[in-house]
């Protein structure tokens, strides 16, 4: 490692008081390459980079020796160190701040992570202008005229929307896609497409309605819809999958931040997406059924044909 010690280095705060943004400026005293240069930045990097490397030589020494490697602690300890002096150098030399970055950091990871409590958008609507909360729904498969698998969804004895068939020159299954809409109703209280199919869009609020119920967010919805259908065909649709790539979660969020869904997190959006496959599966392999929807357990359950 580049040697940091100098007579005029500063005293460090005390240790309690310690703050990422204080021991930057304090690993910046040590660094005896302080320009910003390629070459400077270029061997700050390889040190971070060989720094985490010796933290993964310590802990293969700590596998292989198990409690003979008494020094394990300490010298991870140690290393982990020396990757913290070099990401505060790196900070400095690029122009961030080590505060900013630890705090977006945790951003970013607790939207990765965890679940909001997923309060409904709706509540302040009456009732027929809100998303249901539990529901039975009906996935009816049968044959158009022409001999294409269909499927249509009841409601209350009521319909939703028309038949819908696969819309493709195989047959994937696609038709019981409306069931992904009640995923995202069930677990993120949003779903301006299954609105459209119960006539539920809250049309007491002209703005409400136009952007967060009209066409845009509708499209928008499907979109995902579509988006989720091409991941998962080549994730085996999901089956025995319990994490999806972040990029793709990213993707989701990012087209939906205009709407008031942008609160939901990405792990929200990651159980929406699980669950609506899941229910997916289970009217394929039985061309159709029932499914409970149940929002304050976030949930769809398939109960049979």
């Amino acid at each position: 490692m580049i040697a940091r010690k100098s007579d005029k280095v500063k005293s460090c705060p005390e240790e309690d008081e310690m703050k990422f943004h204080a021991f930057q400026e304090a690993a910046h005293q040590t660094d005896q390459r302080q320009g910003t240069d390629l070459a400077d930045i270029a061997v700050h990097l390889l040190g971070m980079v060989g720094e985490a490397g010796s933290v993964a030589t310590e802990y293969k020494k700590l596998l292989r020796d198990g409690p003979a490697h008494t020094a394990a602690k300490a010298r991870i300890r140690e290393e982990l160190g020396d990757v913290l002096w070099y990401t505060a150098t790196l900070a400095t030399k690029l122009g961030l701040d080590l505060d900013d970055i630890a705090r977006a950091n945790l951003e970013k990871t607790r939207d990765r992570w965890l679940l909001t409590t997923a309060e409904p958008f709706d509540d302040q609507y009456l009732l027929a202008e809100r998303l249901p909360r539990t529901g039975t729904f009906e996935f009816v498969a049968s044959v158009s005229d022409a001999g294409r698998p269909t499927v249509r969804v009841r409601h209350d004895d009521r319909w939703m929307g028309d038949p819908l068939t696969d819309n493709s020159h195989v047959d994937d299954g696609y038709r019981f896609h409306d069931v992904f809409h009640l995923g995202y109703a069930a677990v993120l209280g949003w779903s301006p497409v299954t609105r459209k199919l119960m006539g539920r869009k809250r049309k007491s609020n002209p703005e409400v309605d136009e952007a967060e119920d009209g066409g845009r967010a509708i499209v928008t919805e499907e979109g995902i819809a579509l988006m989720a259908f091409a991941y998962a065909t080549s994730h085996n649709y999901l089956d025995g999958v319990t994490r999806l790539d972040f990029r793709f979660l990213n993707v989701i969020k990012d087209v939906t931040a205009p709407y008031e869904v942008g609160v939901r997190t990405a792990a929200d959006w990651e159980q929406a997406v699980l669950t609506g496959f899941t229910a997916w599966r289970a009217l394929r392999d039985n061309n159709g059924g029932t499914i409970i929807l149940d929002s304050a357990r976030r949930s769809l359950t398939f109960v049979g044909c």
